[in-house]
């Protein structure tokens, strides 16, 4: 069942009238939200909803493009307490190794050496999430990921971000905006990702109600240059377009 779900009284539509008049929601209808039922209580679901609810008008331009980037902290499972999750898949990686000195990077070859690293974050710290979600925000012109699930607030901590994915989706809808493409750019030195990559898309493809062919993923390391080549980060960018429906275009 779907967690963030937006059940508003105004249609998509309403939002996009060429009035001088701000598209801002009454307050009628910011009682009628509900953008975190299952979760959240009244407060934050009012909290989030205004912060997405902008006074200027979101213009139904035909063709919109977003940005998002994200990077998240890499060390050892035992002190980040949480695996590494990327698009929605938990990168179980105990059968690779990697040549290392002293339990990090060398670029001189040490021992070999095993471990599953895990992300340090607030949230699940899924860096393609993260970055669709910020780049479906950014198409918008919206406040970006960190202000709308602040990492100060515990009530998001070690928080599933389907969540934020699914939420992100509920907004776009409301915006009358479809996925038109992505093309996921996931950097990082190890784990190798290759064989996760499939099951990465589905997830996204499922979360955004789009199809296949709308979506790419690239991985590549960072040819063992700073944080990120030396295993101590990963990081990901997402360009994305997002198309604007008119009438019975498409179902969203």
């Amino acid at each position: 069942m779907k967690l963030l779900t937006l059940l508003l009284t105004a249609t998509a539509a309403s939002a996009f009238a060429p009035a001088a008049a701000s598209p801002k929601f009454s307050t009628t209808q910011s009682k009628t939200t509900t953008l975190l039922s299952s979760t959240t209580d009244e407060a934050t679901e009012e909290e989030i909803s205004s912060i997405l609810r902008p006074s200027y008008a979101i213009e139904p331009i035909p063709l919109r493009i977003g940005h998002g980037f994200d990077i998240h902290k890499m060390v050892p499972f035992e002190e980040a307490g949480q695996p590494v999750v990327i698009g929605g898949v938990v990168i179980d990686h105990v059968d690779q190794k990697w040549t290392d000195k002293d339990g990090k990077y060398a670029e001189n070859p040490g021992d070999i050496y095993e471990t599953q690293l895990g992300v340090l974050a607030h949230s699940d710290g899924d860096v393609i999430y993260h970055s669709l979600v910020d780049a479906i925000f950014g198409a918008l012109t919206l406040p970006d990921i960190g202000q709308v699930f602040q990492d100060t607030d515990p009530r998001w901590k070690g928080c599933d971000s389907a969540k934020f994915m699914e939420h992100a989706y509920d907004v776009m809808k409301y915006y009358g905006y479809r996925i038109g493409n992505i093309d996921v750019t996931l950097i990082l030195e190890r784990p190798k990702v290759a064989g996760f990559k499939p099951r990465m898309k589905e997830n996204i493809v499922k979360l955004l109600h789009t199809t296949e062919g709308r979506v790419n993923i690239k991985a590549r390391t960072h040819e063992k240059v700073d944080s990120v080549g030396e295993l101590r980060s990963l990081s990901c960018h997402v360009v994305l377009t997002l198309e604007k429906v008119v009438g019975n275009d498409a179902d969203l």
